[in-house]
């Protein structure tokens, strides 16, 4: 019998206990503790009650269910009801027969499910009372009167630009740029507040700031402006519960009052102007006088678009303090944050009425040492608060944030005398997405580059992915999010975000199939006027359509999600097949193809790997995506339709981009690196092509070539086809270029170029030199499963058959850990080598099992915790091959033991550095 044999951190749609969903069958998923090897779920059964404590007679009892799922298990129960909470709890048996007790109860709430609920009005200032396009932030505030004992209270809000809620004096929430950022047009998410504790019997005040943000503020390069709409607006439901069992209702309508406060500019990229002297006190509690306030009236706003939070809220989710304060050799004072991070900076100062301090953001510091703005292009970064001189004062701006490590800082009291530090801190601003992944090595410059992968995960993922945080730009770039998706997933839960942004993708895509480089689309019809391109899409971006949401199935067994995605899947790949004559070829129209590779002309952002061969490239993958989606779902006759597409641009790819003797017609890495990858050859072909490849960047002195479209693939190209300690040499190169050259520089978070500061100390051009940008982290993923060898078996998804594989050949490296909190439990892979012993310590997850592969390693020489693996607990079977031991075991921690058969380690990297 178990000591333990428990049930944990249970989930509804990856959320602990949501807080207002609109998902009718939402799903329920469960962790197993058990304190043995081997466990497995063989059957489960699911209460879900109106009440947390009468389980007794449950609104739905599943019964015993026969069955290992623990993941996504669906509602079936009643017909849910509007605005209200549903408890659960769960028990298991295990393959032995042994029941669990019950889990501890959990809930999730239900918002608004239909558009035609909404009771309140769209409000806006009244355009003759209040210019409708004036720069301060706009102050909605009513008064309202409860008479009764509240049980319970709910507020439901949202707005066309950006809000914060107060009530009775309190901010509501600590959500950031609040509803987020959708395709407005199409989607506009609504937040739900238990606001029960902040009201009281008697007069009660709602207050909302009201901002221009992502909605019809300044955005892209372009200085768009009201690209959804120009008129801020705001939608607020109140509903209270008496103790006595009636409701009341209260919402925006003409009866709310409008005016203008201390925040009289706010922009996402340009940042804040705050004047104090301006502020309304107590604007926001019952008391106050608003008789000389504006008007509001109804705004012609759309309800039906309306959804309730998908994604991550935005919050603060870190504070740095300053580790320096200096003064540059042009004279100006920076605090030096010693991160590059997205936030904002709180202020506190006291200083006399009117004092303006001045604050301007930026990444980095020239050759000469003094700070640099050129990267940020047209976004001036700056943050102005002019003081009201009474005491002490604390600021942090609203509706903006910064990419920054850098703070000049102008006007504030007495700083030439020097600044005080602890005035000042950071607060780092992201979706606040729950940390899974971990990996360390025994190379602290991989470990640095590790920590720069997840700080860049962090500062771009602000409510969508963005390229960049800090210039006149911060979009969601398709092909961004493509191909680092794999690595955002592994650090990071990120199920509610990509969730939320393949909605938008899907809202976003053209009739014809076609998908914008941008999502959501803030470009529109630019690109058309740009490259004369009628279809604004491009290879390798577009296909985030496909690759996105069979990732998002892979890592967490999203089988509703692939499914609502699979007609977007579909158009995309049919929207290729329609171009041009040939439908196993993609060589028309305009691609990003390598985009910013090394091997570019001299002044062109395009590598030099053809285009055609790129866009066919991936044109293949997402065919092959496209018709293991059909598997999944069981589209049986899509799967024939799109098995013979694929059979076709596999044969015309072959036929046209690789010559007589297997080696592809353009020799560059990229051009190399996609056919593996992407199984495009097979065979003799595929060992010719894999031996191009190993010798250009052996040729490159074990330094690469790739952009976009190849840097992701590369390592995994070369260790999957017999080069890892090629891949290993290129990992460890800390000579230009290289992943590790950045860290040389001082990098804290991943650059856009290779380059971004030359060995001189010059920058790149500042048209386009992020230094937060996430893109080439992607070499992270080749690190989880290729080095620490941390995978899964992708017929199983989400982790229910794990794959651990750890490679300690042809590496400087002695030590390797990679850990994962998958839907099932934590994951260990980790490898120690010394000269005489190779130690192999894993944990699998119960309901899980695992195959291991143990490199070198004979039968006779294994130890599984001390004692002989053919006897070790939890071991399913043996096999001896050529790459080693593969064993196959249940859950539990196991640590394997063997001796070193390595004869020699891999020259080291420092022979081949220039």
């Amino acid at each position: 019998m178990y000591r333990t044999l428990k049930i944990k951190e249970l989930k509804c749609e990856y959320l602990k206990n949501p807080l207002g969903l609109d998902i009718r069958n939402p799903r329920i998923s469960w962790k197993i503790e058990a304190d043995q090897r081997g466990v497995i779920q063989k059957a489960y059964r699911l209460q879900v009650s109106l009440s947390k404590d009468h389980f007794e007679e449950p609104l739905w009892d599943t019964g015993r269910i026969e069955s290992e799922q623990s993941i996504h298990i669906e509602y079936k129960g009643p017909k849910l009801s509007s605005r209200t909470r549903y408890y659960y709890r769960v028990k298991i048996w295990d393959h032995t027969g042994q029941e669990s007790n019950w889990s501890e109860q959990a809930w999730w709430e239900t918002a608004l499910f239909d558009s035609s609920e909404w009771k309140a009005n769209w409000i806006t200032p009244n355009p003759h009372e209040m210019d409708p396009l004036m720069e301060p932030v706009f102050l909605l505030r009513k008064q309202i009167e409860l008479e009764k004992g509240i049980e319970s209270a709910r507020i439901y809000a949202t707005s066309a630009g950006l809000y914060e809620l107060y009530l009775n004096g309190e901010r509501i929430g600590n959500e950031i740029l609040a509803p987020g950022w959708t395709s407005y047009d199409k989607r506009l998410q609504y937040q739900t507040y238990d606001v029960t504790s902040f009201l009281s019997n008697g007069l009660n005040a709602v207050g909302i700031l009201l901002a221009d943000g992502w909605y019809k503020g300044d955005l892209t390069w372009l200085d768009k402006r009201h690209i959804y709409g120009d008129r801020r607006a705001a939608l607020l439901e109140l509903h209270v519960r008496y103790e006595d069992g009636t409701e009341e209702f209260f919402g925006t309508d003409s009866t709310w009052r409008a005016s203008v406060g201390a925040i009289q500019k706010t922009e996402i990229y340009h940042g804040e102007i705050y004047d104090a002297r301006l502020e309304k006190e107590c604007w926001d509690r019952p008391a106050f006088n608003d008789e000389d306030w504006s008007e509001v009236i109804i705004h012609d706003l759309p309800k039906d678009i309306l959804i309730a939070q998908e994604n991550w809220p935005t919050r603060v989710t870190e504070t740095i303090h300053p580790i320096s304060v200096f003064v540059t050799p042009a004279g100006d004072t920076v605090l030096d944050m010693g991160q590059n991070l997205v936030g904002r900076i709180r202020m506190t100062v006291k200083a006399p009425e009117g004092t303006r301090i001045v604050l301007k953001h930026a990444e980095i510091l020239d050759k000469d040492g003094n700070i640099y703005f050129g990267n940020l292009r047209k976004a001036k970064q700056t943050v102005e608060y002019i003081t009201k001189g009474k005491g002490t004062e604390t600021y942090a701006p609203h509706f903006t944030f910064q990419g920054f490590r850098y703070v000049k800082v102008e006007g504030y009291p007495d700083q030439e005398n020097g600044l005080p530090l602890e005035n000042f801190v950071a607060e780092v601003i992201h979706s606040d997405m729950e940390r899974t992944g971990q990996f360390e090595c025994s190379n602290q410059m991989v470990n640095k580059l590790q920590e720069n992968i997840v700080w860049g995960q962090r500062g771009n993922f602000v409510d969508v992915p963005t390229d960049c945080p800090q210039r006149d730009e911060r979009l969601g770039w398709t092909g961004d999010a493509q191909i680092f998706i794999r690595t955002a997933l592994f650090n990071y839960q990120g199920g509610p975000f990509f969730t939320k942004w393949l909605r938008d993708l899907k809202a976003d895509q053209r009739p014809t199939g076609s998908v914008p480089f941008v999502i959501p689309n803030a470009l529109g019809d630019y690109i058309s006027s740009m490259w004369g391109d009628r279809n604004y899409t491009s290879s390798a971006w577009g296909d985030a359509a496909t690759i996105c949401p069979w990732t998002m199935y892979l890592y967490y067994g999203d089988q509703r999600l692939l499914s609502e995605q699979y007609d977007s899947m579909k158009a995309w790949v049919e929207f290729i097949r329609s171009q041009g004559e040939n439908e196993y070829l993609w060589n028309t129209g305009f691609h990003f193809g390598d985009w910013l590779a090394l091997d570019a002309e001299e002044d062109s952002y395009f590598g030099a790997t053809p285009v055609d061969v790129v866009a066919t490239a991936y044109y293949a993958h997402s065919t092959r995506i496209l018709r293991d989606a059909a598997k999944v779902l069981d589209k049986g006759e899509d799967v024939q339709i799109y098995s013979h597409l694929l059979n076709g641009i596999l044969a015309e790819f072959n036929q046209t981009f690789v010559s007589e003797d297997n080696r592809m017609i353009s020799q560059t890495q990229t051009a190399n690196i996609l056919p593996l990858f992407f199984h495009l050859v097979e065979g003799e072909r595929r060992k010719q092509i894999a031996h191009d490849l190993n010798e250009l960047v052996i040729k490159n002195d074990y330094h690469l070539t790739t952009g976009f479209v190849g840097t992701p693939y590369l390592c995994l190209a070369l260790s999957d086809n017999g080069y890892h300690d090629t891949a290993m040499k290129l990992l460890l190169q800390e000579t230009y270029p290289s992943w590790l050259y950045s860290i040389t520089k001082g990098a804290t978070t991943i650059w856009e170029h290779w380059d971004g500061v030359k060995e001189d100390g010059s920058f790149w051009s500042d048209d386009m030199n992020s230094f937060n940008h996430y893109a080439y982290g992607a070499i992270g993923d080749w690190f989880y499963r290729r080095v620490a060898g941390l995978d899964m078996e992708e017929s199983h998804p989400a982790f229910k058959k794990i794959r651990i594989e750890p490679n300690f050949t042809g590496t400087e490296l002695t030590y390797a850990k990679a850990t994962y909190q998958s839907l099932y439990g934590e994951i260990i892979s980790s490898w120690n080598v010394t000269k005489e012993n190779i130690q192999v310590k894993v944990q699998i997850p119960p309901n899980t099992k695992a195959e291991i592969i143990l490199p070198d390693a004979e039968l006779s020489n294994v130890q599984e915790s001390q004692c002989g693996i053919e006897q070790a607990e939890g071991v399913l079977s043996l096999e001896k091959t050529e790459k080693g031991i593969i064993v196959n075991v249940g859950s539990g921690s196991y640590n394997f033991q063997f001796p070193n058969m390595i004869e020699s380690r891999a020259t080291p990297v420092h022979a081949n550095r220039r």
